[in-house]
């Protein structure tokens, strides 16, 4: 019966084939075969791709808006610590503050010849003000209209930056890096303004290393830092542990913090060494007595293609660059 059914379907096949409809249809389109050609592939351009984009793309999604963004993260109620962010009305208007503001502008003309977005910030040890810098310098950004600023706290051993916010702790990076937390869960928006925040999560311990290089955090930053203007990563020491190492593979560059009158010359060298195949942009020396002056006393160098900076008054950090 199935040899029968098959030569009768193959005999109609035929014969529709041989109809005067067909022959017409294939005379009139010479180029159209009855056998199936295989379609080539056609490259998607940025023209055509606006059009495939959803309407309110996921996080998760290859397309994302920055409002997209905000209309998913979390959003708790930060309490930033006034005795640390020298923003508040508690300093001076020419303290920290104008440092601050100072080291942004820097930062800023180094994108005259390069492009510098992600921007980590260390020290040989700790206790260099590292988290003190990385804070700051991400609310002076974000102060600045317009400016949509990530910071992130990559010290997954130690994580202290949400302190000086007064954010949640967790879910945080090392949630997402274990596959524990999504994005729209660890990054938070707490205040005004443009600036989102990824705490270091709990839990890390001494795998910090292993789940910082498995592939997540770079998957991260690819698809949400096209949305900020500037991502400011804080990370551990680079000396006590290899960390800051492999965060300094996924930045642009590199901010060197030296406690002045604290930092042991040699240790600063040997920093300087074990991050000598990234990019060192500059070197903020923190906790610097302050000459009196108007505004306080600038002081600009270059060396070993770096960058400098200098801190000002009552200990706080003054770019030197």
């Amino acid at each position: 019966m199935s040899k029968i059914y098959e030569a009768l379907k193959k005999a109609h096949g035929e014969k529709t084939q041989d109809s005067p409809v067909a022959r017409q249809h294939l005379h009139q389109n010479p180029q159209i075969s009855s056998a199936p050609k295989e379609i080539p592939a056609t490259p998607v351009t940025e023209q055509h791709q606006s059009t495939l984009r959803p309407a309110h793309a996921g996080i998760s999604g290859q397309y994302l808006r920055f409002d997209d963004l905000l209309k998913q993260c979390a959003e708790p109620v930060w309490q930033p610590d006034p005795n640390t962010i020298v923003f508040s009305d508690s300093h001076s208007p020419h303290g920290g503050a104008e440092q601050f503001r100072t080291l942004r502008t820097r930062l800023y003309q180094l994108r005259d010849g390069a492009p510098v977005k992600r921007v980590l910030v260390t020290s040989a040890v700790a206790g260099e003000g590292k988290t003190f810098v990385a804070t700051n310098l991400a609310q002076a950004i974000a102060r600045e209209r317009d400016r949509k600023v990530l910071l992130v706290d990559g010290d997954l051993r130690s994580a202290r930056l949400h302190l000086p916010l007064g954010a949640p702790l967790s879910p945080g990076l090392s949630e997402y890096l274990r596959d524990e937390a999504t994005e729209a869960d660890i990054i938070q928006h707490g205040q005004e303004g443009s600036l989102c925040f990824i705490a270091g999560g709990n839990g890390a311990g001494n795998n910090a290393s292993e789940l910082l290089s498995n592939g997540r955090l770079q998957k991260l930053l690819d698809r949400v830092a096209p949305l900020f203007d500037w991502v400011i990563i804080d990370s551990p020491p680079c000396l006590p542990v290899a960390d800051a190492s492999v965060l300094a593979r996924l930045v642009d560059g590199v901010l060197l913090v030296v406690r002045s009158k604290s930092t042991p010359s040699a240790m600063a060298q040997k920093a300087r060494q074990e991050l000598r195949k990234s990019n060192i942009v500059g070197v903020v020396l923190n906790a610097v007595e302050e000459v009196d002056s108007y505004g306080g006393t600038y002081s600009y160098g270059y060396g070993y293609g770096e960058k400098k900076a200098k801190t000002g008054r009552n200990g706080h950090p003054r770019p030197l660059l």
